[in-house]
């Protein structure tokens, strides 16, 4: 019996935050340095996530949707090795769909992972420890 994944009581902190690399020319770089010295933005970092949070407000409609129809847990959803074993033992298995962090507790065997998870599809980060993520790496979309 195939079930979507509840999200645990044991979440990871909310200020979390995933580092990205972004390529820019040097004008585009040299017009940000200004709009910083200028005092528009404290940082080339405050005006990159302004601009990002703008375009998601933009898009925040078809995110909603999406987001629904695709049955996406949003925002964070840890499990734990007692989450886990729960689902083992209720002769589960979960499909993790996130969009936002997905995370599996440090603690989780390779083995455990393998017996109670379908699936994983997260549009964000996923943290588990490098044995788990290999030992998902076919169940990883």
């Amino acid at each position: 019996m195939k079930k979507h994944a509840a999200p645990s009581m044991n979440r990871p902190k909310g200020g979390e935050s995933e580092k990205i690399t972004i390529n820019l020319g040097p004008v585009d770089l040299g017009q940000i340095d200004l709009l910083v010295e200028e005092g528009f933005y404290s940082n080339r970092t405050d005006l990159i996530r302004t601009a990002i949070r703008n375009q998601l407000a933009l898009h925040a409609r078809v995110v909603r949707e999406t987001v629904t129809r695709r049955a996406l847990v949003l925002g964070l959803q840890h499990f734990s090795r007692q989450d886990l074993e729960a689902v083992r033992a209720a002769h589960q298995r979960l499909t993790i769909q996130v969009l936002g962090l997905a995370s599996i507790a440090g603690d989780v065997s390779p083995e455990l992972a393998l017996a109670t998870i379908d699936s994983v599809v997260v549009l964000g980060a996923f943290h588990a420890s490098a044995a788990v993520k290999t030992a998902l790496a076919g169940r990883i979309r």
